[in-house]
């Protein structure tokens, strides 16, 4: 599941959007959409909501489905709720959770993730992290499916995972599992080309 809907506040009121901001020519939440397809992850559903028009245009031609969050605004709770509301996503032993403002994770990280999840059974949470620090992406078993089905407002899964009594298994990713780009200067920073 990638995490695409958020109204990037901290980009400003210029217009521009973060996930529409080019890395190597390619559109970041197209990228972000390729790298999981490239994993062969599958279904990979991308939860939409704010500029969800264009960030759709974007992925046009992968073999992807859009997901529209109307709570979007409410913040990632609602996504995170939506996306696991979704029928293929309750039939799977595991989601592996993305969020689409991280432009160097690559289908490597994701094939190490899923990996590790397969190798415990499935009965653990799975995470990437960059020297002991958690970070992002993250593998949910099928068992806190229910509770992710009720988070709300701006809550994401972290809150449940730290309370949740199952096993949580890190995989080392280096700088790659914490690095978002949430500012134009972050953006920038990370290679990116800012576009309206």
């Amino acid at each position: 599941m990638l995490l695409a809907a958020g109204e990037a506040r901290r980009m400003g009121s210029g217009g521009q959007h973060k996930l529409l901001a080019e890395f190597d020519g390619c559109a970041l939440v197209r990228r972000s959409a390729q790298t999981l397809l490239s994993s062969r992850l599958c279904p990979v559903i991308v939860v939409t909501g704010h500029r969800y028009r264009q960030i759709e245009a974007e992925l046009q031609g992968l073999e992807v489905e859009a997901l529209l969050n109307p709570a979007y605004t409410t913040g990632m709770g609602s996504s995170l709720a939506c996306g696991f509301s979704h029928q293929a996503i309750a039939e799977a032993d595991g989601t592996l959770v993305m969020l689409a403002d991280m432009p160097a994770i690559n289908p490597d990280h994701i094939d190490r993730l899923v990996r590790t999840f397969r190798q415990h059974g499935g009965n653990v949470i799975v995470r990437a992290s960059c020297n002991g620090q958690r970070g992002n992406p993250v593998i949910i078993p099928k068992a806190l499916y229910g509770a992710m089905r009720h988070l709300s407002g701006d809550s994401g899964a972290r809150s449940l995972v730290e309370r949740s009594e199952l096993p949580i298994v890190d995989v080392e990713t280096g700088p790659a599992a914490l690095l978002d780009v949430d500012t134009p200067e972050a953006v920038i920073r990370a290679g990116g080309v800012l576009k309206n």
